[in-house]
């Protein structure tokens, strides 16, 4: 019999918020080069996160080869060093100011030997690379060491790594410490890659204010399978949490005479805003562009409040605007606001300098006919994909047009959709007018980007933010905020200039709609040096750093807006701070030197945003770029489901789950044979596993179906199919012949589930699917073409059929390679969302453990789970199914169990219509 082959893929990927550390190190052990240790340590203290990689290799080969470091970190990181150790000669990497780094390896640039090592890659990373030749058994040990402050989005924080070795390692570490003062409210972990193999290796432990995320996977974790060498650890490492908070002035934390002072209050009701959408429809929008554009309006539109004013305006060549005046975001004008979005289409050339400008009259015309309510804010939000081309087309006119016109009075914020858009155009246009400037990736989750954008800015919670420290005591960087949303958190750092001061005081002021509040504090500095030199403190004298990278990412956006005057001295201070505390920053190069008799120098520099705007076009969300496609030892694609819980394999081949989606039972069988009853989709490795499992099994005991015989093409899979525990009917099939728009197809109050969805009669499929849970509070979208995962307002794209492991407080949530995604919360029912590809094929609902549902389950679906009663009948294939008072007709009849995986098996199952 035929061993059959498992291959399936693993991976591991957590998140935490603003921090992507990526990792690939490409020595491919083909040409020799052996990967013996990859370590991953990352250090948070107080969000300031210190990540350093250490990779070893040695060259078992008996000529000399090439071995690659290659790594991804976030592009707001600053690297801070790197090395090679080569047979104990250590060959470090020098940071210099750029013109002298040109110097030193211009030479080898001429000679077309060397290039830069650090280059943008995707939406949010820089990839490094450096190369070295290894001499026969010589070892070489790199390390790069990059820190960065996680920037609070939507309520979190985000640390990404990315571990793809490319090979297997025989000793991999990732490691994660985290240390909050204010204490860990929660902690979420995400993955790409994992299986139930790696989740092993993986352990997290959190208490009040520390939490260690270790993943250490054996060799035979690592391998795809016993037979294939090749690793499945090829993916990110994500964690994402956030901090306790309430209604103060925040914390201020100190260490060695630095302080940092994060400020993100609880409790504020927001502000009423004024919004002007200024929309680009010229001929460059066209298409997916346009289409994705008027889908994120919509949405957004749907979310403004009752008490928000807006207004619309389109231009191409011509500005247009949808009103004379800003209007109320009333029910009837949001509807209609809908109906002039969806009529906008694309052609014409960009007027983008009278677009603005009429946004800038509207507010001026409202602000003099006193339309605006008191203390409202202000915003005016941009978005465009191309440079300016009719009308002002000069940036630099446009940019003094449009800050003369708004005068400090409104902010403004500036979307660039695509690469054909000058970035530092838009960038310096929304820094000079108190805004910021975003990118948006052409990719099928543009308008998932747009609406999330929309939402770090939907809720101001303070205006006119200021701080204020005892004078001549401390000196601090930026303490001025025009204002502050809900989600995010404004950061000060600081030196004390009073080395003697006992306590440090801070005010906190800023502007509510009607009225002025102030936020007073004081911190002992004897009880914060102490509680920073304990031993639970993991990445001591950290805050100097941090504030030394605060203050340099605060220069240069300074510069952006600068006149050339003020440019150089800032550039001067900026360039100081990155020589003293080792910062590769756009005014510093890190040059890196190698043995003799090889390039003896090449430089690692910070990329530029606009940098990559001649470079190619085309990046993808995470999860598309880092697909993973699995093959067999035969070099075909593997078939059949990758599950999120254990498999047990029998003598017969057949794996069985075990896990807490169920347990599947196995029975001994005649001719030797041993068969799985799974509850969910049994997994072959091949069609010919199958085969060879049930040959010579002409008499068994149990009736096996396999889920790989073709079904006939008469048979359909029905809507739904319903697990009924404990009825005389084990499952129910519903078929729904008439629906008239959404329907709640099953809510649980006490389970805090809902599940509503839309169904296409005409093409038997239901069109989206969503489920909401209100612990913790999440929301799932499906829709045949991808799953939207909505959190904390932040919309997260998956693709169907791309491994997902997802871990949060009270919910487990994890998708295989053959599009089953299943949503998992302790002791409650779990719900299970596929990518249907037999027959009828479209999304599917499953529900496991259903015997957990409440006794107030209703909805279409729910009602099954109410008190029912199958009526006898003296036909065998047709009986009555009373439900609340209400006879629904049931017939037995063969369907397709979508349950058991494409293409479907053959069931008997008594079926109702609705």
């Amino acid at each position: 019999m035929k061993t059959p082959v498992p291959a399936r893929a693993r991976g591991i990927m957590l998140v935490l918020l603003s921090l992507l550390a990526v990792l690939q190190t490409t020595c491919a052990q083909k040409n020799g080069i052996d990967i013996y240790s990859l370590t991953v340590d990352s250090k948070v203290s107080s969000r300031f996160a210190h990540t350093v990689i250490v990779s070893r290799v040695v060259n078992k080969a008996d000529t000399a080869q090439e071995a690659t470091f290659q790594m991804e970190l976030p592009k707001k990181a600053f690297i801070t060093n790197f090395s090679m150790i080569i047979d104990g000669v250590t060959y470090p990497g020098n940071i210099k100011q750029k013109d002298a780094a040109q110097e030193q390896y211009s030479a080898a640039v001429a000679r077309g030997e060397s290039a830069g090592l650090v280059k943008a890659s995707g939406r949010k990373m820089e990839q490094f690379q450096v190369s070295v030749n290894v001499a026969p058994a010589a070892k070489v040990t790199f390390q790069l060491v990059y820190e960065e402050l996680l920037k609070r989005q939507l309520g979190m924080y985000e640390l990404l790594l990315k571990v793809r070795p490319q090979q297997l390692v025989k000793h991999l570490q990732v490691d994660v410490h985290i240390f909050e003062p204010q204490g860990i409210s929660f902690l979420e972990t995400e993955s790409t890659f994992m299986t139930n193999e790696l989740e092993e290796a993986l352990t997290t432990s959190v208490n009040q204010t520390k939490a260690h995320i270790q993943f250490k996977p054996t060799l035979s974790q690592q391998q795809k399978s016993p037979e294939q060498q090749d690793t499945v650890v090829d993916g990110n490492f994500i964690i994402r949490y956030d901090v306790n908070r309430t209604l103060t002035g925040g914390s201020i934390q100190m260490e060695n005479g630095y302080f940092v002072h994060y400020f993100a209050p609880e409790g504020l009701a927001t502000i009423p805003k004024n919004v002007i959408f200024v929309i680009d429809k010229s001929g460059s929008m066209s298409g997916k562009k346009m289409q994705q554009t008027r889908e994120a309006l919509t949405k957004i539109l749907e979310d403004l409040k009752p008490t928000d004013q807006f207004n619309l305006i389109s231009f191409s060549g011509q500005a247009t605007q949808w009103k004379p005046l800003l209007v109320p975001a009333s029910d009837e004008n949001v509807k209609a606001a809908k109906s002039y979005t969806a009529s906008i289409h694309a052609s014409g050339s960009t007027n983008i300098n009278d677009a603005m400008l009429m946004a800038v009259e509207l507010l001026e015309k409202a602000n003099r006919e006193e339309l605006l309510s008191s203390g409202s804010v202000s915003l005016i939000i941009l978005l465009t994909d191309g440079d300016p081309t009719a009308g002002e087309t000069d940036p630099k006119e446009i940019h003094k047009n449009v800050k003369n016109a708004i005068g400090g009075q409104y902010s403004l914020f500036c979307l660039g959709f695509g690469f054909d858009v000058s970035f530092t155009f838009l960038e310096k246009l929304a820094l000079d007018n108190g805004g910021l400037a975003r990118r948006i990736y052409e990719d099928s989750d543009s308008a998932l980007q747009l609406q999330d954008f929309y939402q770090e800015v939907a809720n101001p919670l303070l205006t006119a933010v200021s701080f204020e420290y005892p004078s001549n005591a401390v000196e601090v960087t930026q303490d001025n905020f025009r204002l502050f949303f809900k989600g995010s958190e404004v950061v000060v750092a600081g030196k004390l200039q009073d080395q003697s001061l006992d306590v440090l005081s801070a005010k906190v002021r800023g502007k509510l709609p009607r009225q002025n509040i102030t936020f007073q504090m004081e911190s002992s500095v004897a009880e914060q040096q102490e509680e920073f030199r304990s031993p639970k403190y993991i990445f001591h004298g950290f805050m100097e750093r941090l504030w030394a990278y605060l203050t340099i990412q605060q220069l240069l956006e300074k510069m952006v807006s600068a006149t050339d005057a003020e440019k150089q001295a800032l550039e001067t201070q900026a360039l100081g701070l990155s020589l003293n505390y080792s910062f590769v920053t756009p005014l510093t190069s890190m040059v890196v030197t190698k043995p003799e008799g090889q390039e003896q120098s090449q430089a690692a520099e910070k990329p530029v945003e606009d940098e990559n705007e001649n470079g190619p076009r085309k990046f993808y969300s995470r999860q598309h770029v880092f697909r993973n496609k699995f093959k067999a030892h035969s070099g075909s694609i593997v078939p059949g489901a990758i599950y999120a819980d254990a498999f047990i394999t029998g003598r017969s081949g057949f794996r069985r789950q075990v896990g807490p989606l169920g347990i599947g039972s196995s029975y001994p069988m005649k001719s030797g044979l041993q068969a799985s009853l799974v509850y969910q989709r049994p997994f072959y490795d091949s069609h010919e596993d199958v085969d060879s499992a049930l040959s010579g099994a002409e008499n068994l005991d149990v009736l096996l179906t396999s889920p790989t015989a073709p079904p006939s093409a008469t048979i359909q899979a029905p809507a739904v199919i319903l697990p009924l525990p404990g009825q005389s009917v084990d499952q129910l099939c519903v078929d729904i012949k008439h629906s008239q728009g959404p329907m709640n197809l099953l809510s649980d109050p006490d389970q805090g589930l809902e599940v509503t969805g839309q169904y296409e009669t005409t093409k038997a499929q239901f069109s989206w699917i969503k489920v909401t849970f209100k612990e913790p509070q999440l929301q799932v979208y499906a829709s045949p073409e991808h799953v939207v995962v909505t959190r904390n307002q932040r919309n997260t794209e998956y693709k169907w059929k791309e491994t997902l492991f997802s871990v949060m407080p009270g919910l487990k949530m994890t998708m295989d390679k053959e599009g089953l995604l299943l949503l998992h919360s302790p002791g409650k029912v779990t719900v299970g969302l596929l990518s249907w590809d037999g027959p009828g094929q479209g999304i599917r609902l499953l529900l496991r453990d259903t015997d957990r549902f409440s006794s107030h389950v209703n909805g279409t679906l729910g009602q099954f789970y109410q008190d029912v009663l199958w009526e006898p009948s003296a036909d065998d294939s047709k009986r009555t199914l009373w439900v609340q008072g209400h006879g629904h007709p049931a017939t037995r009849e063969l369907k397709l169990d979508y349950q058991q995986g494409d293409p479907g098996a053959e069931i008997p199952c008594w079926c109702v219509e609705l």
